[in-house]
């Protein structure tokens, strides 16, 4: 567990300024020798552009609960720094809101039931204004998964979350996600997204839908265990998250500025606006942190 209290493109195409030009060529195409790092992946933020992106943003108490997708576990990869998605958002806020409070209670392994049983009295606790929410994974490793049952337990959490007056987010899980020795497992993945769609559009959460993102394809993008993105892969995760986020405070404001909505056409990268109040549902609570 992680507790830390007040620690001091709308269009999706590649930065032309990241991509070069093979010679004799008038096209323009991704230079085949360097690999990524990143500053150079076209996914990825700095930090100072993901403040940007949020300036003005309200939130500053960000819990995160869940499992080793909330976690952001996974291995380096060299180019990149090696902190996971939740952490590098933490200090993306940090920078906007130098108050920033930021709970990760995440364990590795942690199924939907297990973190309601043992890290949703925390979350509350904390008393949230932004909380993240897991995607139900280790719900489906097992040799049959009662979809109704994990369907059941997700709404259960998301509701939970929701009375906490936060404002909801949560990731769908990515393709590049598998554990082989299901046949069936990317159908698996399949439903528990349709599911986490839903209960995001039924609380007004924002998703990030990682499922059909293009990282999917990299080929070093998972750790060793071929499970969890490597920190690459967690780097994206984080720069997606606050274009989403982003998005939501553009909706607000009634209008879309270049490159902040983070919406990907065919599903990659969505953020869920609505027009609610900065910060969402906390107004319902009448306390300001």
């Amino acid at each position: 567990m992680t507790i830390t209290e007040n620690s001091s493109r709308a269009d999706r195409s590649p930065d032309p300024s990241r991509l070069s030009r093979l010679p004799g060529s008038s096209e323009t195409t991704h230079a085949p020798a360097a690999p990524l790092t990143e500053e150079s992946d076209p996914f990825c933020l700095s930090a100072s552009s993901a403040a940007a992106l949020l300036a003005g943003a309200p939130w500053e108490r960000f819990a995160v609960i869940g499992d080793s997708l909330s976690a952001g576990t996974g291995d380096p990869s060299p180019g990149y720094g090696a902190s996971g998605w939740a952490e590098r958002v933490a200090g993306v806020l940090r920078r906007v809101r130098p108050a920033t409070a930021y709970l990760n209670t995440a364990e590795i392994g942690a199924t939907t039931p297990e973190t309601l049983a043992t890290q949703a009295d925390q979350m509350i606790a904390f008393r949230p204004d932004l909380a993240h929410v897991p995607s139900g994974a280790n719900d489906l490793i097992c040799r049959s998964p009662d979809f109704a049952c994990v369907e059941r337990e997700l709404r259960r959490l998301f509701e939970l979350a929701a009375d906490t007056g936060a404002r909801l987010t949560v990731f769908t899980l990515g393709k590049a996600f598998v554990v082989r020795k299901y046949p069936d497992w990317p159908d698996r993945v399949r439903r528990v997204n349709a599911f986490i769609r839903q209960l995001a559009a039924d609380h007004d959460a924002v998703l990030v839908d990682m499922w059909d993102h293009p990282v999917n394809s990299r080929p070093d993008l998972l750790s060793a265990d071929r499970i969890h993105f490597a920190s690459a892969g967690q780097a994206v995760m984080a720069a997606e998250y606050v274009r989403a986020l982003a998005g939501v405070l553009v909706a607000q404001q009634g209008g879309a500025g270049p490159g902040v909505l983070g919406v990907r056409q065919g599903g990659a990268g969505t953020g869920v606006a609505d027009e609610r109040q900065p910060g969402g549902r906390n107004a319902k609570r009448g306390d300001g942190a």
